[in-house]
């Protein structure tokens, strides 16, 4: 009886820091949504997205090729230029100025089908942030996702250097599914 209770002590301990953990990092197992740059090769990596909490949409199918496409303006608190391109495409946007909500609700108006919002902070290589809502009533129903500071300036200094307009992308990736999947990641990623 002594051995059960002991067991039992142990599990529920190691259950608080877990939950604990999780409450610390924003994100807990499995919520994250990974995508793959298939153009251009020189960035070809597997990058991680954490979802919105609790505004905009899920992936209702999945992209083998999709247009990963820069906002103009970067910001995406405005009017979004070059709406032919962005039509039905996924739109990369840098996070401050106004809200994630703004963001993806410019997107979304734009005829974007996801954003993804790059941290400002290109250093930020490890820390996802809550994307919540503003507490305005309309709502973007399109997926909005967090991506990291050094990810999203290393897709855009990609292109810049290339002269390209945009990304190739797959999304989202079963990551499950691929044994090789830790060394497809960005190299600067920590894992």
């Amino acid at each position: 009886m002594a051995k059960v209770v002991g067991t039992t002590a142990s599990v529920l301990y190691l259950w608080s820091v877990f939950m604990q953990f999780s409450r610390m990092s924003g994100l807990g197992v499995n919520e994250l949504l990974y995508f793959r740059v298939i153009s251009p090769e020189e960035i070809g990596y597997i990058f991680s997205a954490a979802p919105a909490k609790d505004f905009g949409g899920d992936f209702t199918a999945s992209y083998d090729e999709i247009f990963l496409v820069p906002a103009d303006p970067a910001d995406g608190c405005s009017d979004l230029k070059d709406r032919e391109i962005i039509q039905g495409q996924v739109i990369l946007v840098e996070r401050g100025s106004c809200s994630f909500v703004q963001k993806a609700r410019h997107v979304e108006e734009a005829g974007g089908k996801a954003v993804l919002i790059a941290d400002n902070a290109v250093d930020n290589d490890s820390q996802y942030l809550d994307m919540i809502t503003d507490g305005s009533t309309a709502k973007p129903s399109i997926p909005a996702l967090f991506l990291l500071g050094r990810d999203g300036m290393m897709i855009k200094r990609s292109l810049q250097r290339q002269a390209l307009p945009w990304a190739v992308i797959s999304i989202p990736v079963n990551v499950s599914s691929l044994a090789s999947f830790p060394l497809k990641q960005p190299p600067w990623t920590l894992w």
